[in-house]
């Protein structure tokens, strides 16, 4: 168990550093801008393309794997967006956000540095599988249920254009991209280029961490209402049990592959369910206090399944072949 703690409390202990840090100095939000672009369009995209461009591309073509946890992400979706819709009484736009809330998991800030750390190199190829599709997922699912649900007014041409734009030039796409082009052709980058890319490797999981301890303690945490108890468990819990069984059941996958699906799926819901909150003006409020929550709650429950995976209490593979 210290074993576990110990891989555990750097990443929460940067999060709760970056909170304390918010509350001491109380700089307005607008600080955080520069560390934010720095993060999302330097250190990760960085940290996507170290980890992809070094992986053989033969391992980067795992279609079933990419099925399975986009499937088990789309089925939090679901649930959540059920139990959404029957907390609102049918409201539409808003148990689309609290699918989100439920599905959509913090695996860019979060995700890399814990997956890395606790099971290895070999955990790079399914982080960037599972990062660049899940990302792609809800980038089509917002859009998509808001204009069902009457919130966006755009003709449907537009809304596709817009959703293709938001996937294709995300620099955490882009930097998947660039990283499979470059394992295709077996392309390193000169000496110096690679130093500054491992520089901004290695700079991405900490600062990531710190922005977004920081984040949390600049939102309001409003009400409770009965629903965000039960997304926040379908998150933390019921997301990362679907993903467990149909990666299990799909393919045989190594047990890092499988790790990593259930860690993943496993984290708490994503700053940017907030963002596209706040973008359609819908459930604000409650998506910010769902972030906050969530992450808090997933102290407990990440340390949990690390103590689960480091003493072998659970299998890697539900399903073995015989």
């Amino acid at each position: 168990m210290t074993a576990v703690i110990g891989l555990a409390f750097p990443f929460f202990g940067l999060i709760l550093l970056g909170f304390i840090a918010a509350k001491i100095w109380r700089v307005s939000e607008d600080g955080l801008a520069w560390m934010n672009i720095f993060i999302i369009y330097f250190a990760l995209p960085a940290l996507i393309y170290q980890l992809v461009s070094k992986t053989p591309i033969e391992r980067l073509a795992s279609v079933d794997f990419i099925f399975a946890t986009l499937l088990g992400t789309y089925c939090a979706y679901a649930i959540s967006f059920a139990a959404g819709a029957l907390a609102s009484k049918g409201d539409i736009p808003e148990s689309s956000i609290q699918g989100l809330a439920g599905a959509y998991g913090n695996i860019g800030y979060m995700g890399p540095g814990l997956a890395l750390a606790v099971l290895g190199p070999d955990a790079a190829v399914p982080i960037a599988l599972i990062f660049c599709f899940d990302n792609t997922l809800h980038f089509t699912m917002a859009p998509l249920m808001m204009a069902i649900g009457g919130q966006s007014k755009r003709p449907p041409l537009e809304i596709v254009l817009s959703v293709l734009k938001k996937i294709f030039t995300h620099p955490f796409i882009l930097a998947t991209i660039a990283g499979l082009i470059a394992a295709a052709i077996d392309f390193r980058p000169p000496t110096a280029l690679d130093k500054l890319l491992n520089y901004l490797f290695n700079a991405a999981a900490p600062c990531a961490l710190f922005a977004m301890g920081v984040t949390m303690a600049l939102s309001p945490v409003t009400r409770f209402p009965p629903v965000m108890g039960v997304l926040i468990f379908i998150k933390l819990v019921v997301h990362p049990l679907i993903v467990w069984v149909l990666v299990s059941w799909v393919g045989d996958f190594s047990p890092v592959w499988i790790y990593t699906a259930i860690l993943l799926a496993s984290l708490p819901t994503a700053t940017n369910v907030f963002v596209i909150a706040q973008q359609y003006n819908v459930w604000t409020q409650r998506a910010s206090s769902m972030v906050v929550l969530s992450t808090l709650a997933s102290v407990v429950t990440v340390t949990a399944l690390l103590y689960l995976m480091a003493s072998g209490l659970i299998p890697p593979d539900l399903f073995p072949a015989k």
